[in-house]
Order: structure tokens, then sequence, then C-alpha cells
């Protein structure tokens, strides 16, 4: 049996924000590795062009992304072992916040059209 999607409850605002955190410490354009565990350390987010922007190779409504600035957002991940909170700076994903399943993959990231 599979592992059961969101086991630390994360509310709507922060498995929406963990998922599209998730995609950009895979990617080097938007993290830089901590020299000492190599963990991303997020620094820079996209900015919306209309109601939507990019990330990676998927497009991320503007709506499902209200708390990748948001300092209570990041908090409740650090606290739950997820992430830890450098803000205003960024974020640092730990290895259990980029292997999490949320369960939303699939509802917050869609494949780019341009």
């Amino acid at each position: 049996m599979p592992p059961k999607a969101n086991p630390k409850k994360l509310n709507q605002l922060q498995a929406k924000t963990l998922t599209i955190l998730q995609v950009l410490g895979s990617s080097d354009s938007s993290c830089q590795r901590e020299p000492e565990t190599g963990r991303p350390f997020i620094t820079n987010f996209p900015d919306a062009h209309g109601h939507h922007f990019h990330v990676g190779p998927y497009v991320v409504s503007g709506a499902d992304a209200t708390g990748l600035r948001n300092e209570a957002v990041w908090v409740a991940l650090q606290r739950k072992g997820l992430a830890e909170s450098r803000h205003p700076f960024g974020i640092v994903l730990t290895e259990e916040g980029l292997s999490y399943d949320t369960g939303l993959k699939s509802v917050v990231l869609h494949g780019s059209d341009h």
C-alpha cells in the first residue's frame, strides 16, 4: 500500500506552497545549494504575468501561489520539519520537504503551453 498523501495534515495553502517550492528546489535557476548539506536554499521566486507564472516546465495559477512569500506559511512548514524559514531572504527545503507528497502536484502544476 503506498504511503498516504499529506500525512502531516498541511492545510491547502501550506500544501500548495510546498508543491511549488519542491519544483523551485529542483531548479538551479531558483535556488542555491547549501555547501554543507546540499539542500536547496530557494531565493528566486517567479513573478506572475497575467494570472499565472512559470515554474520549471509547469504553469501555476497565481491563486495557487499566495503562500510563496508568506512568512506564516514558511514558519508552519518549518514547524512541521519540511523547511527552514530564512524570511525574507529565502527558504531551505529539508530532505523530507523535498520528498513530501502533498497530493496536489496534478492540481497545482499544469503543463506549459508556451
